[in-house]
C-alpha cells in the first residue's frame, strides 16, 4: 500500500512501483551516460524533503557537491538552501573510505545521516566499486556491506550504477551487483523511426507487485516525467525495437 511507501514524488514512477519504495530498502537504477540516472536520484532526495518531510543525504564519489547544486537548479531545487536549513547534506568521499565507515561508529557517512535524521541517501555512483577489485565475488561482498550497512541506519537509498554501453544490456558485473539491491530500475536509449528515445523498465521490485511493462520518459524542465508504454514495439531494451507487425510478417507470410 502506498501509506507502506517510500514515494519517489515522480510523475508515473511511484504508480509503476506500486506506490514507491520499500522503506529501508536499496534501489539500483542503470543507465548509460546522459539517461538520467543522477537526475532521478537528485528529485528522488529533493521531493523527499520538500513534499514528504524527509532530510536526505547526497554521497558522492566523484563530483564536488556544488556540481550536484548547479544542476539541480536548472530544474528549480535549490538544493543549497535545503542543506542550510538543515535538511540535506552533501558528502564527497571515496568508495574505500564510506565502506570503512559505515562498518565503525562515528565515521562521515553515518554522522552526516544522524546529524539531520536522514531518511533518504543518494549513492551516486556504487559504479566506482568496481576500481576496487576485479574479482566479481569480492566486489559482490563489499557491495553487501555498504548496502547492508546503510540499511541498518534506517534509511532508503538510490544507488546509480553506469553502464558501458549506450544502447542495449549491460554487463555480467551489473548483474551481480543489481541481485542484492531490492528494486532495479533500467534506464535506457531506444533508437525508434531515426531517432533516440529514452526508455524505462522496474525489472525487479523484491517483495510486491509491479508494472512490468517498458515506459517511455522524459527529462523534463521540472524533472523526469514517466510517459505512456510503448505500444506495438518488440526488442525494446535491445536498443533497436522492430514493430510486432513486421516481425510477425517476417516470420510466418514471407516464409509462406
Amino acid at each position: 500500500m502506498t501509506e507502506d511507501r517510500v514515494r519517489t514524488g515522480i510523475d508515473g514512477l511511484d504508480a509503476m512501483l506500486g506506490g514507491g519504495f520499500l522503506p529501508e530498502s536499496a534501489n539500483l537504477v542503470e543507465g548509460a551516460p546522459g539517461t538520467g540516472k543522477t537526475v532521478l536520484g537528485l528529485q528522488f532526495i529533493y521531493n523527499g524533503i520538500t513534499l514528504f518531510d524527509q532530510p536526505g543525504l547526497i554521497l558522492a564519489f566523484e563530483e564536488f557537491p556544488e556540481r550536484y547544486y548547479q544542476d539541480a537548479l536548472s530544474f528549480g531545487w535549490d538544493l543549497a538552501a535545503l542543506e542550510e536549513s538543515g535538511e540535506l547534506r552533501a558528502v564527497m568521499t571515496s568508495p574505500e573510505a564510506s565502506l570503512a565507515e559505515l562498518q565503525e561508529a562515528g565515521g562521515l557517512v553515518q554522522d552526516a545521516i544522524q546529524e539531520i535524521d536522514a531518511k533518504r541517501v543518494l549513492v551516486d555512483s556504487i559504479s566506482h566499486f568496481r576500481r576496487l577489485t576485479a574479482d566479481s565475488g569480492k566486489l559482490r561482498h563489499m557491495a553487501s556491506s555498504f548496502i547492508n550497512n546503510l540499511k541498518r541506519e534506517g534509511v532508503t537509498s538510490i544507488l546509480t550504477q553506469e553502464t558501458d554501453r549506450l544502447l542495449g544490456a549491460g554487463s555480467q558485473v551489473d548483474e551481480e551487483l543489481a541481485f542484492l539491491a531490492d528494486s532495479y530500475i533500467l534506464l535506457r536509449y531506444v533508437e525508434m523511426d531515426s531517432a533516440i528515445h529514452k526508455a524505462l523498465l522496474a525489472l525487479k521490485v523484491r517483495g510486491t507487485d509491479h508494472a512490468k511493462d517498458i515506459r517511455r520518459f522524459e527529462i523534463t524542465a521540472d524533472g523526469i516525467q514517466v510517459r505512456s508504454r510503448f505500444e506495438g514495439q518488440e526488442a525494446i531494451m535491445s536498443g533497436s525495437p522492430r514493430k510486432m507487425a513486421d516481425s510477425f510478417v517476417k516470420a510466418f507470410v514471407k516464409k509462406g
